[in-house]
């Protein structure tokens, strides 16, 4: 089993790209995001690698961190997504996009990758949503607030401060970040103008 690959880039095409390893040159297939990100031939990489072994192939597949990775690995849990929807999805939205979206239950943004319908992507923000928070490291607090606005559960002063914010032309999930940071500073039991104060000082920085 390979975890990681080190070596120089030999060459990259529109979905993979041949890393040589001490002579020895795999095939690794990407995401379009982290094809973009690589060098050019000759230069050094590294890339966590996700291996796939079937009775008639292996395959391997490269990310540019261990998270883009357990996301790929999430959304194959997903009735309905196999690799090449999960790369596709990953080639979409990075993965910090990907755990807005799923936390707001933004199918729409989801639906953005190619190949991805409605359908698909109703299931991966319902499958998901008790799944992101796991995957969102620091900002696990305004995770499971976004989650709280998406179903409608958030309380009253939480959701008129991002009302609010939204309404001043900011996007739903830059205004729940900030209210999310202003919690911490304020507590929860905070009133709406508090917490709108302090989110605004959040979004100034």
């Amino acid at each position: 089993m390979i975890g990681k690959l080190k070596g120089s880039i030999e060459d990259i095409a529109d979905d993979h790209v041949l890393i040589d390893v001490h002579g020895v040159c795999y095939v690794v297939s990407c995401s379009t995001r982290t094809l973009s990100r690589l060098g050019s031939a000759g230069e050094a990489v590294v890339l966590f690698i996700e291996t796939y072994v079937r009775e008639d192939q292996l395959r391997l597949f490269g990310f540019e961190s261990a998270l883009e990775r357990e996301w790929f690995r999430l959304l194959q849990s997903v009735q309905g997504v196999g690799a090449k929807v999960a790369l596709a999805v990953l080639s979409t939205l990075s993965p910090s996009d990907l755990a807005n979206a799923i936390a707001l239950q933004d199918k729409a943004m989801v639906a953005r990758s190619p190949g991805v319908g409605p359908k698909v992507a109703q299931r991966i923000v319902t499958e998901l949503k008790n799944k992101a928070p796991a995957l969102s490291g620091d900002a696990g607090g305004a995770m499971g607030l976004k989650q709280e606005l998406g179903e409608g559960v958030a309380s009253a002063p939480i959701a008129d401060a991002v009302s609010a914010l939204s309404n001043l032309g900011y996007s739903r999930d830059q205004a729940a970040t900030a209210v999310a940071a202003a919690m911490k500073q304020a507590g929860e039991e905070a009133d709406s103008a508090k917490l709108i104060r302090l989110g605004l000082k959040e979004l100034a920085r």
